[in-house]
C-alpha cells in the first residue's frame, strides 16, 4: 500500500468520523477550520484515494459520494500484515517496532497480547 500524505490522512480521518458516506463539500468544510483549501483540492484527494482502493465514490446521488473502504483499524492491520510480509526477520522487526512506539501503545499492545495469551488458555 502507498504512503498516504498528510491531506489523505485527514479526508480519511474525516471519512471514518462520519461513518456514513460524504459529498465533497461536507469534507471540504469539515477540513476548513483547520486548513484553507480550494473545493477542487479536496475533490482530487478524494478521486486519488478511490483510486489508491481506500474510498470508495457512489456517482448515483446527484452530488458523488465518498466512503472509506475499509475502517480505520482494518486498513492499519493490512499495513502491518504487508509490512510484516516485507520485513525478512519479522522477530527483528517487530522489536524495532515496539522500540519506537509510545510508551501507552506498548501497554496497550502487552495487554492485548496477554489477553489473548489468557483467551487461548480458557479455549484449551
Amino acid at each position: 500500500m502507498a504512503r498516504l500524505g498528510d491531506l489523505e490522512r485527514a479526508v480519511l480521518d474525516c471519512l471514518w468520523q462520519s461513518g456514513e458516506p460524504l459529498t465533497v463539500r461536507e469534507v471540504h468544510e469539515a477540513l476548513l477550520p483547520e486548513r484553507q483549501l480550494a473545493y477542487t483540492t479536496v475533490l482530487t484527494t478524494l478521486q486519488r484515494l478511490a483510486r489508491k482502493g481506500l474510498a470508495k465514490q457512489d456517482a448515483q446521488a446527484r452530488a458523488h459520494l465518498f466512503s472509506a473502504v475499509a475502517t480505520r483499524e482494518e486498513m492499519f492491520t493490512e499495513l502491518m500484515t504487508d509490512a510484516l510480509g516485507i520485513a525478512g526477520d519479522e522477530h527483528e522487526a517487530m522489536l524495532r517496532f515496539v522500540d519506537v512506539i509510545s510508551p501507552e501503545a506498548r501497554a496497550a499492545l502487552a495487554e492485548t497480547l496477554g489477553e489473548q495469551g489468557r483467551n487461548k488458555r480458557k479455549e484449551r
